[in-house]
């Protein structure tokens, strides 16, 4: 319900409603304001000014740092706002490398939709910035300077919502710019590779590191063999770059996808997941019982892992010693593969840019070669559909391959904020019926909240369960775990919502994330397996390698 108090927009009168901008109001009426720097998770910035409104009397306004106050009577496209927004765009673009087709967020790109909507035809100012500066030193993200605009979203982020701090501006006036402490590298930097600084990038100053061509030079040696994986969260984010709706269960057609691609045997990360499942949550039984090294975190996002190794090095004690899903299960898969004639190179599928570095870190290797050979993300899969010609929307839907054909939905349930933690729920309790499952899941595990609590029972024990995603939440919640707050199960997920909003997925904003969240729980509800225990392996001796990643 409304307060009764109005303004005017565009000669209409709109309710005022508790918006806390004038943007968001003026997005209700069905206006889409042009922003570089707005993200309503972050702090208002107010640098782009492309917001800019103008009042009945002429004066301008930027509509993401102004108040909507009764009475007020603006515009949002006047001739003076019009010649203002371009006269933006023309100064930007005079300072940006504008070789689009050859960039990596051609055709995602802000300043190129903008340009495009307020028909730039020409700039007339010099070009400052034609060639690219570039930083591959990344494993995770690639930064080229030449396309910043100085907007601050990646500055922001990395502050405000991951706590990290890797980058921040630099210099001043003309000189300014967007870098690590003292110019280093950004892989020299103190940056965990999450991500998320390239999934807020208006241009393609930041964006995913791009493997593919690397992997398509595999794909097509006729002596190599190629598996993948595919976790639980690209399923639900493949469909609306694709012809399909966001949130949708494309896994099917995926998996026909990567098959005319060229890879020989697809396999579902899901399955690594209740592997996951079944370590982890017997680590925490453990524990318990012994009543040491509480709370227990989880150990699946390396982003986390990243973190809490720069950050928090006294804590590494509490984190769980399992693998992440994508690493037990490359164990299981390269055993079952080892009697190969060809050259195996196993590849992972994955919405996490930190999945790239992990699979990079030494203890995952076999021999001085690692487990995972390639990771793409999402986005990098995307491209390879794209390229290959394939029509993702008219493909038949196939099934993975066996030995690892089934998989449970506790561990689908994994992409999403509390799925791990729900996951572990359904291994722990003693009471397996139907309405004990629908209960957990109503206990304070699901939604897509950075900070959620639950109060459980574990056999005779009262069990306290935190689950936080977005790495400032996790920040937060280690300094109350210090300050005395008792928890016995930590859920850490890097990316604000888990993995569904991971920074190599397409990028869609907060209020579309829950859709993605909704259809892997729509996939677990479907699945005849709920529970990981009930999802035996054809060949148990597979299960058994190494699934610990420290002693």
């Amino acid at each position: 319900m409304g307060n009764g108090e109005f303004m005017i927009i565009d000669g209409m009168p709109v309710e005022i409603n508790g918006e806390k901008n004038l943007l968001e109001l003026i997005r209700k009426t069905g206006v889409k304001m042009p922003t570089f720097c707005y993200h309503s998770e972050l702090s208002i910035y107010g640098a782009c000014r492309m917001c800019m409104v103008e009042d009945k009397d002429g004066n301008l306004d930027a509509a993401c740092s102004a108040q909507p106050r009764a009475g007020m009577d603006i515009r949002t496209n006047t001739a003076t706002l019009r010649k203002h927004r371009k006269m933006i765009l023309e100064l930007l673009l005079s300072n940006h490398c504008r070789d689009c087709t050859a960039c990596g967020n051609n055709k995602n790109c802000k300043l190129q939709d903008l340009a495009m909507r307020f028909n730039i035809e020409n700039v007339r100012f010099h070009n400052t910035s034609p060639t690219p500066i570039c930083d591959t030193s990344s494993l995770c993200v690639a930064r080229d300077r030449s396309k910043c605009i100085l907007c601050g979203d990646c500055v922001r982020m990395c502050n405000e919502i991951q706590n990290v701090g890797a980058i921040d501006f630099s210099h001043r006036g003309s000189r300014m710019t967007v870098g690590s402490a003292f110019g280093e590298p950004l892989g020299g930097s103190e940056c965990v590779g999450c991500g998320q600084c390239a999934a807020v990038c208006p241009t393609g100053a930041l964006i995913v590191r791009n493997d593919t061509g690397a992997l398509w030079r595999d794909l097509d040696d006729r002596g190599v063999e190629a598996t993948v994986q595919i976790a639980p969260a690209v399923r639900v984010a493949m469909g609306k770059q694709l012809g399909m709706e966001d949130g949708e269960n494309t896994m099917g057609k995926l998996v026909a996808a990567l098959r005319r691609i060229g890879f020989s045997q697809v396999f579902d990360t899901s399955t690594g997941a209740d592997m996951t499942v079944l370590e982890e949550a017997g680590e925490f039984l453990g524990r318990l019982e012994k009543e040491e090294q509480l709370p227990l975190f989880t150990s699946c996002c390396p982003a986390w892992v990243n973190y809490c190794e720069k950050k928090y090095p006294e804590l590494l004690p509490l984190v769980s010693t399992c693998r992440s899903p994508m690493q037990m299960f490359a164990s299981v898969i390269i055993k079952h593969c080892a009697a190969s004639r060809k050259r195996v190179i196993h590849v992972a599928v994955m919405p996490c840019t930190a999945k790239k570095f992990e699979a990079a870190r030494p203890e995952f290797s076999r021999g001085g070669a690692p487990n995972v050979d390639y990771v793409i993300t999402t986005q990098e899969l995307i491209q390879m559909i794209q390229e290959s010609g394939i029509v993702f929307s008219d493909l038949e839907p196939d099934a993975v391959d066996i030995p690892f054909g089934s998989a449970s939905g506790a561990g689908v349930i994994f992409g999403v904020t509390g799925g791990v933690t729900e996951a572990v729920l359904r291994r722990i309790s003693s009471d397996k019926s139907p309405t004990e499952l629908r209960s957990i899941a109503l206990k304070g595990v699901r939604g897509m909240k950075g900070v959620k609590e639950a109060v459980v029972t574990a056999g005779k024990r009262e069990v306290r369960i935190a689950i936080v995603s977005g790495l400032k939440n996790a920040s937060d919640l280690i300094e109350r775990i210090k300050a005395g707050e008792r928890y016995d199960f930590v859920e850490v997920m890097a990316c604000p919502g888990g993995c569904v909003s991971g920074a190599g997925q397409p990028y869609v904003p907060d209020s579309e994330k829950e859709l993605r969240g909704k259809g892997l729980y729509m996939a677990d509800k479907v699945s005849s397996i709920k529970r990981s225990e009930e999802n035996p392996p054809d060949d148990v001796s597979l299960w058994r390698s190494p699934q610990r990643q420290r002693p």
